[in-house]
């Protein structure tokens, strides 16, 4: 069970996005998002945040049908930053409306409305780094919350197949990878009918990556950074690796 407070968490990170972007070019590209700029970028995020808001408000328990959300958008480019800002305030508002323990649809392995808070407050992290990154800024992610990060990515990932087709692809004759970083590691195994995050083991593997930091380790899963970079280290079977971040991204 995570020790992260995942509710105050989205307050900080939305806080900290719009801080980012409040003073920025928001035409400026963001290369970590191909074709995307800032605009783009705090538009995807705030909209996440409002769409999760309607599921959360009304703790469905059917997959929903419609997309379809009263977005309110800014009609300047300018407005962005206050908009997102005030897509939390409604994020908040459908947190608040019940207990977070309340059963709940989600696409993920946690049947609860907690599990919409923990994904709200990852693609938000994700997205404060991408612009942060189109800025020449390095992300900085507290540790336990980068650790956190990472088991949510690796955990849910086996269930992304319906909007990640790629992952579907990530099967193998029994291969393990450990990712790790200073605050510890996870091991996913790699089987014929598909893949899952091993029991805690300091066992053989068949190939790791190593990074510097778990926020490094953080965006690595995330595809932000390149494993060549020199904060990684990689060793065993790198097709195996090819193969794992080839499939691995949503």
């Amino acid at each position: 069970m995570s020790t992260v407070d995942h509710r105050a968490a989205v307050a900080a990170e939305t806080a900290r996005f719009v801080g980012v972007v409040e003073r920025a070019d928001l035409s400026a590209p963001v290369p970590t998002c191909p074709g995307w700029t800032l605009t783009d970028l705090v538009r995807h995020a705030g909209s996440v945040q409002r769409w999760f808001a309607v599921l959360l408000r009304g703790r469905i328990q059917q997959p929903p049908t419609s997309r379809d959300v009263e977005l309110k958008l800014p009609e300047e480019a300018a407005g962005y930053p206050q908009w997102l800002a005030d897509s939390l305030v409604e994020a908040t508002g459908a947190i608040d409306a019940g207990d977070l323990d309340d059963p709940m649809w989600a696409w993920g392995v946690d049947q609860h409305a907690r599990f919409w808070v923990r994904r709200m407050l990852f693609e938000t992290l994700v997205h404060r780094s991408d612009a942060e990154l189109a800025l020449g800024l390095r992300p900085e992610i507290e540790p336990t919350l980068a650790l956190d990060g990472v088991d949510e990515f690796l955990v849910n990932l086996p269930n992304a197949v319906m909007f990640a087709p790629g992952t579907a692809e990530l099967r193998a004759e029994n291969r393990t990878i450990r990712f790790g970083c200073p605050e510890g590691h996870r091991v996913v195994r790699l089987r014929p009918d598909g893949f899952g995050v091993e029991p805690d083991s300091d066992g053989p593997v068949d190939a790791s990556v190593d990074a510097a930091t778990a926020a490094d380790l953080l965006l690595l899963l995330y595809g932000r950074y390149d494993r060549t970079a020199d904060a990684f280290e990689r060793s065993g079977d790198q097709g195996l690796l090819d193969h794992w971040f080839a499939h691995s991204q949503f």
